[in-house]
């Protein structure tokens, strides 16, 4: 049954929330706090949630209220990842997958409303995909990213990409390091479209500081993001990463990227 309520309320409200997003973009319609491409995308989240009958629980909400912009490193196992922290964040802008910004309709409004499409397979795409996520952070939208790339099976945490790192040394705003647990009972990865009712747990983590940070850093912002994340994974949930499982050192970043002028 939640899983029709929730087919019904993508059908219901993805349409004529993404034309909305759409035109305004068409006419002009600045970005910024209150406007259609902060508050369509909140009210797309939430519409989803409720018809999945998922209760949100927030820890640490005022880390995720903030005025001033920041980078939200979350763990990822289920989309209804990306619908929780699109209707409780404001004014954020997710780095997902180019895969999704070629649907129909939702892709054109994903753009339309400064989300980034990231080739994953194409190491100097996705490099420019964070230069843009740069440039959103300039304008003063935060943004999401998931550093383990894709969706997990467990909630146990998986090595990190860089390149989320690397933006946050270029932006030089804080990093939000979050846990999503409950998800995955929701609806996972390995499940062929059927959703559960549950009750999702928020926790936005002590944010970690970048200024003052270099290109040089960014293997330390990594690992320390990622045991903040796994630590409490552990303490309020009882999930072992484990230590093989920590970010190793770095691959090449294109140095147009990672030394800006």
């Amino acid at each position: 049954m939640r899983s029709a309520f929730t087919l019904l309320a993508l059908v219901l409200f993805t349409p004529p929330l993404a034309s909305a997003v759409i035109i305004a973009a068409l006419f002009g319609v600045r970005d910024g706090p209150g406007s259609v491409y902060d508050w369509a995308p909140r009210l797309w989240g939430r519409a989803i949630l409720r018809a999945a009958g998922v209760k949100l629980i927030l820890h640490n909400e005022e880390r995720a209220t903030r005025n001033e912009p920041r980078i939200f490193v979350s763990n990822h196992v289920s989309w209804f990842d990306v619908f929780t922290l699109v209707a409780v964040l404001r004014r954020c802008k997710f780095v997902g997958k180019a895969e999704l910004f070629r649907i129909p309709l939702f892709g054109k409004a994903a753009r339309s409303a400064g989300m980034i499409a990231i080739e994953r397979d194409n190491r100097k795409a996705a490099f420019e995909s964070y230069r843009v996520a740069s440039e959103r952070i300039g304008a003063g939208a935060s943004v999401v990213v998931y550093p383990e790339g894709t969706r997990g099976a467990t909630y146990r945490l998986r090595p990190f990409k860089k390149g989320p790192f690397v933006l946050a040394v270029a932006a030089g705003v804080p990093i939000v390091p979050t846990i999503l647990h409950g998800t995955l009972e929701v609806f996972p990865r390995t499940t062929k479209w059927r959703i559960r009712a549950g009750t999702v747990h928020v926790r936005f983590l002590e944010e970690i500081p970048t200024t003052g940070t270099t290109y040089d850093d960014r293997d330390e912002l990594a690992a320390c993001c990622w045991q903040r994340m796994a630590d409490a994974l552990e303490r309020e949930h009882g999930i072992a990463s484990g230590d093989d499982l920590a970010p190793s050192a770095a691959a090449g970043v294109p140095d147009a990227f990672a030394r800006p002028a």
